[in-house]
């Protein structure tokens, strides 16, 4: 009979555990079924990308039938309102799951603290609709203080508060600084006039970085940005007004964001599990059991402790190995071997203060801005990519590049701009009809059964470099006259005429080009190896030739077809650079290495394979990773 396991949250934890379940316990009959309020997975550190209008909001959703597609996870849309858990039972609105194993996995919520007024009139970064709310709000902000005549009242709706100097404020107040400055130039306000603040009860902002990151930042936020930083200031109490009462003095604002404060989540405030600590999270012993041992408690609602008693901070990296620690404990006690401790271990953290500037710190290393902003992206893309494949890191990065609201100067605007592929498809067909005519022409000429190469390169088998003079390539010799030349002794680039001699007779002229790689003195990287190598013997003369016409053709089929094109395009570019170090490239080619790098840009994806070939390669890469099963062909969606 198989074993029901039941996983309550589609979060970072209860998808890591999900997947882990699917992946590692195919022989051991299990039915997992993963149950949430919302139909998808919410990137919640990304969040104040959306609320700070850097992201468009579907960005940070993805629909759990993604996620699940090609797996044995079944999930389900529904919240829970009752916890039967000595029947082993959870009831939900839409209906009730029974289980053998249960993975709570149901996240954290804002923590308010007992300030008066703050839980009813701030606006909390929590989940997906919170930063929609908040991105809306701070629009029509501006809006309305545009047509306001009233002072207080427009100082009031330009004056923007964020609480909390960790990690999620900081990096919201730095959306929203860069944000500001498009919202003032399109309604027409003087920059001036929007204050800005960050306040926090501690002495320093992100305290959970080192002396030095914390100051770098703090730096940052008020000479770059603007951001008026309050430290060490309580807030007391916030009524319906916007009038926010500090232990400083009074604020009086439209917005107040709150990003101050982590609880266990308040859709189990009923649940009859013990808590510890002030965020009421879930006491766990060292396998994430609580006092149910067929109940796990993971992520953010579960206090799995550290050495000293401390539970792990709620943190991405704690949801993720708690996660799987819960679901590797639950398949060794189906198999009836012993359970493992489970340990959370930090490699780092990155915080972006804005699109342009970031700091970490990983494996106790302070890394530089840019470095740091390039780690945060191959942290998230990483995960991604576990959970989605090749498809996940493809759309993420293209919308941090391309589709990136906030624009970085004129370079980062103009990666931004968009063409439809269809324009592409004429050159690429012509492209791919040039590159087959090469190859079939090749072909034809007994390259795969006669030496041709050295006759192609124009090279005798005994050449030596020369500055120019005649070469041997036909009885009457070519003559190579330079007209621009850059030597910069790694790399000497030619720009010349080629003059084609009979009898002493100039009988007609073409512009080339010709690139030498590390030439030191008389000696350059590719002759040498054409020389020591390609026509060192009849086999490798041979074997280049076969290579270089098979290489054409392919690459010519795969244009044409729209088949793989951005290979087939790199090649295509690969193929341009060899002869322009090796022969030589004339005026009339020099189109096909400028054309191969616009083909890059998915030109085959309309009037090409590539719209049904890339999805399906992507589908049958995921099956594989995700089942550890190679699977090539697929059901058929329902319409």
């Amino acid at each position: 009979m198989s074993k029901r396991v039941l996983i309550l949250g589609a979060g970072y934890a209860g998808i890591e555990a999900a997947l882990y379940l699917n992946r590692k316990g195919k022989r051991d009959d299990l039915d997992i079924c993963v149950i949430d309020k919302n139909p998808y997975h919410t990137l919640l550190t990304e969040l104040h990308e959306v609320a700070g209008n850097r992201q468009d909001k579907e960005t940070v959703r993805i629909p759990l039938a993604e996620i699940f597609r090609d797996t044995n996870v079944r999930w389900m849309t529904d919240e829970i309102t009752e916890f039967r858990l000595d029947e082993k039972e959870l009831v939900g609105r839409k209906d009730t799951y029974s289980f053998d194993y249960c993975i709570m996995g149901i996240g954290s919520s804002p923590a308010y603290y007992g300030i008066p007024g703050l839980r009813e009139y701030a606006m909390p970064l929590w989940s997906f609709d919170d930063s929609v709310k908040i991105r809306e709000h701070v629009k029509n902000c501006f809006i309305k203080a545009q047509q306001e005549t009233d002072p207080d009242e427009r100082k009031k709706l330009l004056t923007f508060v964020v609480g909390g100097a960790g990690f999620t404020g900081v990096e919201m107040v730095g959306e929203l600084a860069k944000w500001f400055k498009s919202l003032c130039r399109q309604h027409e306000i003087d920059k001036k006039e929007v204050r800005l603040i960050l306040l926090d009860l501690l002495d320093r902002v992100l305290p959970n970085l080192n002396q030095k990151n914390s100051a770098k930042a703090y730096r940052y936020l008020t000479k770059k940005l603007n951001v008026e930083v309050m430290l060490e200031t309580n807030i007391k109490e916030m009524n319906a007004d916007g009038l926010v009462k500090t232990s400083v003095g009074d604020l009086h604002t439209a917005t107040m964001i709150w990003c101050a404060g982590v609880g266990c989540s308040e859709s189990a405030s009923d649940l009859d599990i013990a808590r510890i600590g002030g965020a009421r999270r879930f006491e766990v012993n060292e396998y994430c059991q609580t006092e149910h041992d067929f109940v796990y408690a993971v992520g953010d609602c579960g206090a799995l402790s550290d050495d000293s008693g401390q539970p792990y901070a709620a943190m991405v990296e704690n949801a993720l190995q708690t996660g799987r620690g819960a679901a590797v404990n639950i398949l060794r006690e189906i198999r009836g071997e012993e359970k493992e401790p489970v340990e959370v271990k930090f490699h780092g953290v990155m915080v972006c203060i804005g699109n342009t500037f970031a700091v970490s710190e990983i494996m106790g290393k302070r890394l530089p801005s840019w470095l740091s902003s390039a780690m945060k992206y191959l942290v998230n893309a990483h995960y991604l990519f576990e959970i989605m494949g090749v498809r996940g890191p493809a759309r993420y990065l293209k919308d941090q590049v391309v589709n990136n609201n906030h624009k970085r100067g004129f370079l980062a605007s103009q990666f931004s701009k968009k063409m439809q592929a269809w324009w592409l498809m004429p050159l690429r067909m012509f492209t791919g009809a040039y590159w087959l005519y090469e190859g079939l022409k090749k072909l034809t000429a007994g390259w795969l059964s006669n030496p041709k190469l050295s006759e192609f390169i124009g090279l005798p088998r005994n050449y030596q470099l020369a500055e120019d003079a005649v070469s041997a390539a036909s009885p009457g010799g070519l003559r190579m006259d330079d007209l621009i030349r850059v030597n910069l002794r790694v790399i000497d680039f030619r720009i010349g005429e080629a003059t084609t001699m009979l009898d002493g007779v100039a009988t007609g002229t073409d512009i080339f080009a010709k690139i030498d790689l590390l030439r030191f003195g008389n000696f350059s990287l590719v002759p040498w190896v054409i020389q020591g190598w390609a026509l060192h013997s009849f086999g490798w003369e041979m074997f280049f030739q076969g290579f270089i016409t098979l290489a054409e053709i392919i690459v010519g089929l795969l244009l044409i077809a729209g088949a793989f094109t951005f290979f087939a395009a790199l090649g295509s570019a690969a193929l341009i650079v060899m002869f322009v170090t090796s022969t030589g490239l004339y005026l009339d080619n020099w189109w096909i290495f400028f054309a191969s790098i616009a083909l890059m840009g998915g030109a085959g994806r309309a009037f090409g394979t590539d719209y049904y070939l890339i999805p399906w390669f992507s589908r049958v890469w995921e099956n594989l990773w995700k089942n550890r099963r190679l699977k090539l062909f697929f059901p058929r969606r329902k319409k």
